[in-house]
């Protein structure tokens, strides 16, 4: 029943309550230091990166509070969403896209879980995990990117849930 709801419009898609919260990760990752002091690259490539760099950030701080966990599967949602809409506008078509987002979405996966890894090792780990992961403009540039990443994961840390859903994620 829900189902129908939804689909005649009489249910808010649950998406949107977390809609807030996604548009913060954009904005969160088209902040300009991410570019000038961290060295993520300014093309397509390293806009996505630094987009899925955000997200897996939140993501991770997410998992952290069992409450959070189910609505990971939404902001989720809302992230390919807006990656097969913006895969569209380029010109990528049904056959091609299903590919493409495939890989994108493999890939945000494996982001997550290298952060995980690297977030509970160190700065060092979180260091390796940048420069197998990130467009640099320049490799020198992955400490930068790493404690920037550790500052925002620690940032994220100390907001509550509902600062979080509401997206109040910049500094």
């Amino acid at each position: 029943m829900a189902f129908f709801s939804r689909l005649f419009g009489t249910e808010a898609d649950p998406k949107e309550a977390l809609r807030p919260l996604w548009h913060a990760v954009v904005g969160e990752a088209r902040q300009p230091h991410w570019y000038r002091n961290c060295g993520a690259a300014d093309t397509v490539d390293g806009r996505f990166d630094m987009i899925t760099n955000v997200l897996a950030m939140v993501m991770l701080r997410m998992e952290a509070d069992k409450e959070l966990l189910p609505a990971t599967a939404r902001l989720t949602e809302l992230f390919v969403e807006d990656i097969d809409g913006q895969l569209r506008e380029t010109g990528l078509g049904d056959p091609t896209l299903g590919k493409k987002m495939g890989k994108l979405m493999e890939a945000m996966g494996g982001r997550i879980g290298a952060y995980r890894n690297a977030l509970e090792s160190g700065a060092s780990a979180m260091t390796d995990a940048v420069r197998r992961n990130v467009t640099l403009t320049d490799e020198a540039h992955a400490e930068a990117m790493a404690a920037g990443l550790i500052e925002l994961s620690e940032r994220l840390e100390e907001l509550d849930k509902d600062q979080l859903l509401a997206g109040e994620i910049t500094a």
